[in-house]
């Protein structure tokens, strides 16, 4: 195996076990009166960019943060029967928040590294 396999292998692992704790958030219930907590929401260094109310049956939540000087993270999560079904983190360019793109894996090693535990305090906080 040559180094450079090698080293987006041991990435790609890194980051494998960095997203597990996110993995139980997964099918819990949503607290739908902490999701509308912005002022607690937005002390974890995340603001809500779109919070349907009531949210049908399926629907996504929108939020972000603050990742470099030139990027936030877009964090989708969507739901499904009031139930988390999918996360989602992207970036998108400050200049242009339209744009937004799927994060590489340098940038997601970062972003759990640096901003993980903020992410843990933000699900436990939203969900039952």
């Amino acid at each position: 195996m040559n180094g450079t396999v090698y080293q987006e292998l041991l990435s790609f692992l890194n980051q494998e076990s960095l997203m597990e704790r996110f993995r139980k958030y997964m099918d819990k219930e949503i607290n739908p009166e902490n999701l509308k907590d912005t002022e607690r929401i937005n002390c974890l260094g995340i603001s809500c960019t779109y919070l349907p109310d009531p949210p049908e049956d399926f629907d996504e939540f929108e939020f972000s943060m603050d990742f470099n000087e030139q990027e936030n993270i877009v964090i989708t999560v969507a739901i499904e029967s009031g139930k988390i079904k999918r996360v989602m983190f992207s970036v998108a360019d400050k200049e242009n928040p339209y744009e937004i793109r799927s994060l590489t894996p340098s940038q997601i090693e970062e972003l759990l590294l640096n901003k993980g535990d903020q992410l843990v305090q933000f699900f436990e906080f939203i969900t039952i």
